[in-house]
């Protein structure tokens, strides 16, 4: 009995850390990636995104360009984020598995964007995260990897692609300091269009396959 009492004391400790903001949970108990029934996407790669390739994904304006759009921070955008692609492996291996399956494997791929409350938190985290990982790792080793943090998490689905986004903090912080790259990410992404194809990711050709087309400039 005072075994049990123990258990929910501690319990109740670890959950009154969150509670100066509900949205934010301990990394052990925020959700992870979903899968269904889909085992074999689990051993699907994911590789991590170049900053040209993270505006790209989200149609944002290259960075020279953000002081020319009413996309204007105060300070050098998205610093602090961290994402993740399917890689061309998975894509093909996502059309293989529906192929052979006679449709009923899913084609839908998964990208990961994890937005940390500071530059340092980024860089210390980026330097033991692996280049590349399978989707079935991501809960194990990057959500669950961050003992002493909390996420708050958001999922969108946009047509094949299903976005992940993660806000990350260290456990007891208030608020969060990139609040505004944060929103101007759930923003980009709730403003996409549906994703008809994913092989298309391969060639980027439109908005559609991850792409930023320049505005055309007005006649004066």
């Amino acid at each position: 009995m005072v075994e049990k009492e123990k258990k929910k004391k501690k319990k109740d400790k670890q959950n009154n850390k969150s509670t100066s903001d509900p949205s934010f949970k301990p990394s052990s108990d925020v959700k992870g990636l979903r899968f269904g029934g889909q085992f074999i996407v689990k051993s699907f790669t994911v590789r991590r995104a170049t900053p040209p390739e993270f505006l790209r994904l989200l149609a944002l304006p290259p960075s020279d360009d953000h002081l020319n759009t009413d996309k204007v921070l105060n300070h050098k955008p998205f610093t602090s984020t961290t994402a993740f692609l399917p890689t061309n492996f998975t894509i093909l291996a996502h059309h293989a598995w529906h192929t052979l399956t006679l449709g009923l494997g899913t084609k839908k791929s998964k990208v990961i964007l994890f937005v940390f409350e500071s530059e340092k938190m980024k860089s210390a985290v980026d330097r033991l995260w692996p280049m590349e990982i399978p989707l079935g790792e991501i809960n194990r080793k990057l959500i669950r990897g961050l003992t002493r943090s909390e996420m708050a998490r958001f999922k969108f689905r946009k047509g094949c692609i299903t976005f992940y986004v993660y806000a990350v903090r260290e456990i007891g912080c208030r608020g969060f300091l990139f609040a505004d790259d944060l929103r101007n990410i759930l923003q980009s992404v709730v403003e996409l269009k549906d994703f008809l194809d994913h092989t298309s990711m391969l060639a980027l050709p439109t908005q559609r396959s991850i792409s930023f087309s320049r505005p055309v400039p007005m006649a004066v």
